[in-house]
């Protein structure tokens, strides 16, 4: 009944919400301008494998801006089976909440996750161009005033990445009730830039953050660090790649002293689905009870559906 319980509250909440974007925001009431063509802006990451990037779910391009919801479906190792809902509130916010377990597909009793996870994310800066000063010349020739300031150092530097802050407590893998963490930890707090180059045919992007997570209770509380990239084949296609650096997993009985490496194809399928699959811990960083590393990699599919909110109950 608890899942049951946690279905009826999502979808509630996006009914809710759906509400309150048309009665604050007037999305029954404006024409989007579509204008302006798709770039490849609306289709940056809004997360890697497991790890975040600095994008938001929203469509910045078209006017009004547009606010987007995602549900996402994984299925993992042991028969796990792991559900997200993501909305993007605003231009540089975005929360959503996630819940699975395993043994969910096959045999066995299905063990549910301890808690559900939460997940926020706030933009601070954005990524874009810089408008340079237009001077005015007077008749003798002098340059004597400016329409625009000249931009500040920090603008310079901030204008160059996307930046933003975030917390997300939802681990994956199986959930160690005894150490009370997941396989792999929650990134917990962190703080990510991504800076994208939209360069045809190929639009990538590098991804570089730091997080501390809230799973500390096997001792190991160090302040890690994670890397990312992605390149889009095309606008169907993209390769995903990240490090998680596991820091604050190098001296568990989990871990064997380095990082966890994954990559994944993602396809942008017709009628706004999204599909991926991923080879996870290529690095092979994972030891078993005795100490002994594990020579295997692990294999996820996941399946994703995106949709603005004006096309709820179209």
């Amino acid at each position: 009944m608890r899942y049951l319980t946690i279905l009826g509250v999502a979808v509630s909440f996006i009914l809710s919400a759906s509400g309150l974007r048309a009665q604050y925001f007037g999305t029954n009431t404006y024409n989007v301008d579509r204008t302006e063509a798709y770039t490849l802006d609306d289709f940056y990451p809004v997360n890697l494998i497991d790890l975040p990037t600095a994008t938001i779910l929203t469509e910045t391009n078209v006017r009004p801006i547009e606010s987007h919801w995602q549900t996402s479906m994984r299925m993992y190792e042991s028969g796990g089976v792991l559900a997200e809902i993501s909305v993007g509130l605003t231009r540089h916010l975005m929360f959503g909440a996630s819940y699975g377990g395993q043994n969910v597909i096959g045999q066995g009793n299905i063990i549910w996750n301890e808690s559900p996870g939460v997940h926020v994310r706030y933009r601070i800066f954005n990524q874009g161009k810089l408008k340079k000063p237009k001077r005015r010349e007077g008749f003798s020739g002098i340059i004597y005033g400016t329409e625009e300031e000249e931009p500040s150092m920090l603008q310079k530097l901030t204008s160059m990445a996307d930046i933003a802050i975030g917390f997300n407590s939802q681990g994956y893998g199986a959930y160690d009730i005894k150490r009370k963490r997941y396989y792999r930890k929650s990134v917990g707090l962190y703080l990510v830039m991504s800076r994208n180059w939209g360069l045809k045919p190929l639009n990538m992007g590098l991804h570089v953050g730091i997080n501390r997570s809230q799973e500390i209770h096997d001792g190991d509380k160090d302040v890690n660090m994670f890397i990312g990239a992605h390149a889009m084949l095309e606008e169907e296609l993209s390769a995903l790649w990240e490090y998680d650096f596991a820091f604050n997993d190098n001296n568990t009985s989990f871990g064997a002293g380095h990082g966890y490496m994954n990559a994944a194809i993602r396809w942008k399928a017709p009628k706004n689905f999204l599909v991926e699959f991923a080879v996870k811990n290529i690095s092979r960083n994972r030891k078993d009870q005795n100490g002994n590393i594990i020579p295997y990699t692990n294999r996820e599919f996941k399946v994703m559906y995106r949709v603005n909110f004006r096309q709820i109950g179209q």
